[in-house]
């Protein structure tokens, strides 16, 4: 028989046919559930209750302020669909079921003061944002929605030795005084939101969330290795918790676990966080801040937690 026409030939050739497929599958598997990060389509995020923003929730005149960092501000979203913009009227394309559901629904006199600014710390929220407030009259009610210490978390990417406002990279041993300072400027900021509005307040601040899906293994986004990444960012989270805790006018709106399974790991289906219902990826190109999904979650979370306190609030003398 001719060798090269033999079995050994053709069965050699089955195996590298059988070895090639299963390298395709390989790859193929691998940039499906280790690099793909589809966003997904349509409305993302809790349900709200359409029937709560049926009827106003006061008449006083109230203003909307935004402050803190570019989640409020609104980096990476489409025109009109920051979640700040989102949360004062719907856009003209809205998803059917939140067409009305937003505050000026239920707020006839509402005014929005967006002071967030991109890119800003805890430090320099404190340092620059909140000399620009000056108190409005008595009859004014203040609802505040804020986003800080993100950066302060996530700066410099490494690139600079971490410390207080840039704490990439530090060890969770490193971090002790930078919370405590952390913590006394959120004070600092509920204070003179307070003396902002005489006439009553509630404050909305958001916790900190984890692109890496509680991996803690930023390094396949693209960063450096952060041994403490979690650690840090959970000491961060704690603080805004109990500051949530300590005063009845300041509400968590826990984003942190909003956001999980949202993030690098969105695809893997044997992951912890693994979301069955929406497996996309919620984050902006930069993966610090949302896409317009992430944003529309993240406004319904808000008014989910506004319908649940302010009402009651209001009608509180």
């Amino acid at each position: 028989m001719n060798e090269t026409t033999g079995p050994k030939p053709r069965l050699r050739l089955r195996w590298l046919t059988v070895c090639g497929l299963i390298v395709i599958l390989a790859a193929l598997g691998y940039r499906e559930y280790f690099l793909a990060r589809p966003v997904g389509f349509g409305s993302a995020g809790p349900r709200v209750a359409p029937e709560d923003f049926q009827t106003a929730w006061t008449n006083r005149p109230v203003v909307l302020l935004g402050l803190g960092d570019s989640v409020t501000q609104g980096l990476g979203a489409s025109p009109g669909k920051t979640y700040f913009q989102r949360l004062v009227k719907n856009p003209t394309d809205e998803f059917p079921e939140m067409r009305g559901v937003c505050l000026a629904a239920v707020f006839p006199k509402l005014e929005a003061v967006n002071l967030a600014i991109s890119g800003t710390t805890s430090i320099e929220c404190v340092d620059y944002q909140l000399p620009k407030l000056r108190a409005y009259p008595p009859h004014v009610f203040g609802v505040v929605v804020i986003t800080t210490g993100g950066n302060d978390v996530i700066h410099n990417y490494g690139r600079t030795p971490p410390r207080e406002g840039a704490m990439y990279g530090a060890g969770v041993s490193e971090i002790s005084e930078w919370v405590r300072n952390f913590d006394q400027r959120l004070e600092t900021i509920a204070r003179r939101v307070r003396e902002t509005f005489p006439g009553g307040c509630q404050i909305f601040i958001a916790s900190i969330y984890d692109p890496s899906d509680g991996n803690g293994d930023i390094q396949n986004a693209g960063l450096p290795p952060w041994p403490d990444g979690l650690q840090v960012l959970a000491a961060y989270n704690q603080v805004l918790a109990k500051f949530a805790e300590r005063h009845s006018d300041v509400h968590l709106v826990d984003m942190h676990s909003l956001f999980l399974g949202h993030g690098i790991h969105c695809r893997q289906f044997w992951h912890l966080h693994y979301q069955t219902s929406d497996p996309h990826y919620w984050y902006w190109d930069n993966l610090e801040d949302p896409n317009d999904r992430g944003y529309d979650a993240l406004r319904r979370q808000m008014l989910v937690e506004m319908a649940r306190s302010l009402p009651q609030r209001l009608k509180t003398p």
